[in-house]
Parts: C-alpha cells; structure tokens; sequence
C-alpha cells in the first residue's frame, strides 16, 4: 500500500511524503503508483522548477518528501498552498478509487 503524509502546522501544509508500493499491479504495470509518482512530480515540478523555491526533496526506495522552505512571501506562500492543498484532492479522491491500494493522512 503507498502512504501519503502531508505534514501540517494548524491549516498549512509544509510539505508530504509518499511511501510504499500500491501494490495494485506489478512494478512497471500499476497504474496507482504511476497516478501518484505524476502528480508528485508534477507538484514538485511546479514548487522548485518554475516557481524556483528550493523546497527539500528527499528521494529513497519507494519513498519521496519534500518540505516546504520558510520565509515564503504572501505570493509563494499562497501559490504552493493550492499546489498542496489540490494534490492532497487529488491523492485523496485516488484514495476512495483504490482503498486497498493508497491511504491519504494528515500529521501535525
């Protein structure tokens, strides 16, 4: 099963981490970890690449993180908010798809 933690202080997301493999089809073949591994690309594209915020990535076996940076101006702050906020949708909404095969979770 693949775990997403996105890490909270009170409404804002910091920042999430994905563990594990769905286990929905074989490695190459499971169309639930390729949803997952787009759109956290896709949100970490957005963060660093085009917005250039230097979040912290950490990629290991079957696990990737990343954390927001402080000292976020009002624009930033807002822009990568949505980005969180709409992958956390997303990942959620895959979630009541596929039960057994991705869980959703909020950590403070």
């Amino acid at each position: 099963m693949t775990t997403v933690t996105f890490r909270m202080e009170g409404d804002r997301i910091t920042g999430f981490t994905v563990q594990g493999h769905s286990g929905y089809a074989e490695e190459g073949s499971d169309i639930v970890c390729a949803a997952v591994t787009s759109a956290v690309r896709l949100t970490e594209c957005a963060v660093n690449d085009i917005l250039g915020l230097e979040a912290s990535v950490r990629v290991k076996e079957e696990s990737i993180s990343l954390k927001l940076p402080g000292g976020l101006g009002e624009t930033n702050e807002s822009t990568c908010q949505t980005l969180l906020t709409a992958l956390m949708v997303y990942l959620t909404q895959l979630h009541e798809e596929y039960p057994e095969n991705i869980i959703v979770l909020e950590e403070d």
